[in-house]
């Protein structure tokens, strides 16, 4: 009795049934069903499926994942710097490139080498999202070129449809890329765009009244997507209540 009891605790077997318990949860495991109807969405996905294909050996996903968010970081240290030499915009520019080809490419390189961890890979894309978007925002808010009511409204306003999308793809298995033709590409894009107008002015003149451009920029953005959080809240709050009735 005693020695089947030890056995049974030995550490070979505890890693066995660990493994086995893996392997059960891996094979129960549904990825929800992925939807991006953005602008670029149809380009930059043969895009990225072409760099995946031709990207060497020593370039994987988790170092991409790496490069992204920290290449959005230093997108904020730059940020923070060009309150001082507006120069700095540039390098911003840059980062933000980096940050898409990292954030882009790294769950495509897993999915044309056949190496997918859906768990692992949804939780840490969408962690280091998280921490990207504060660190990009407090540069900003920082940089002078936005007041920081501004800065923080937008990211609670990010932090809020994001709290949102995961919930919603956990009980509905239906993860939302973009809203609209608006996808993360397009957030970077119309970024750059402001950052070489930055270069040029940082003010904007709206009905004869001037104001910073990124107070403009970041008051719509952020309106926008406190918009979207209520509007798609209300419409998955709905459905489910419809596919879960009181009996």
């Amino acid at each position: 009795m005693q020695t089947t009891m030890i056995a049974s605790n030995s550490p070979r077997n505890t890693n066995s049934l660990t493994t086995s318990s893996c392997i059960a949860s891996l094979r129960a495991f549904k990825p929800a069903n992925r939807v991006n109807q953005a602008l670029t969405a149809a380009v930059e996905k043969r895009a990225l499926v072409w760099m995946a294909e031709r990207a060497p050996r020593w370039v994987t996903s988790d170092r991409l994942t790496m490069l992204g968010l920290t290449a959005q970081i230093l997108a904020g240290v730059f940020y923070g710097l060009a309150r001082y030499n507006r120069w700095s915009l540039l390098a911003v520019i840059v980062c933000i490139a980096l940050n898409w080809l990292g954030d882009s490419l790294d769950g495509t390189l897993a999915r044309v080498r056949q190496q997918q961890r859906p768990r692992f890979g949804f939780y840490v894309d969408h962690m280091v999202d998280v921490f990207g978007a504060v660190a990009l925002l407090c540069g900003l808010g920082c940089s002078g070129f936005v007041h920081w009511q501004v800065a923080v409204a937008m990211l609670v306003a990010f932090l809020l449809l994001s709290s949102e999308s995961y919930l919603a793809t956990y009980t509905l298995s239906h993860f939302q890329l973009s809203m609209g033709i608006f996808g993360p590409t397009e957030l970077r894009i119309l970024l750059i765009i402001g950052n070489i107008a930055l270069l040029h002015s940082p003010f904007a003149s709206i009905f004869g009244h001037r104001m910073l451009l990124f107070d403009l920029g970041g008051a719509m953005g952020a309106s926008g997507m406190f918009a979207i959080a209520i509007l798609l809240t209300l419409r998955h709050t709905a459905q489910l209540y419809a596919e879960e009735p009181l009996a």
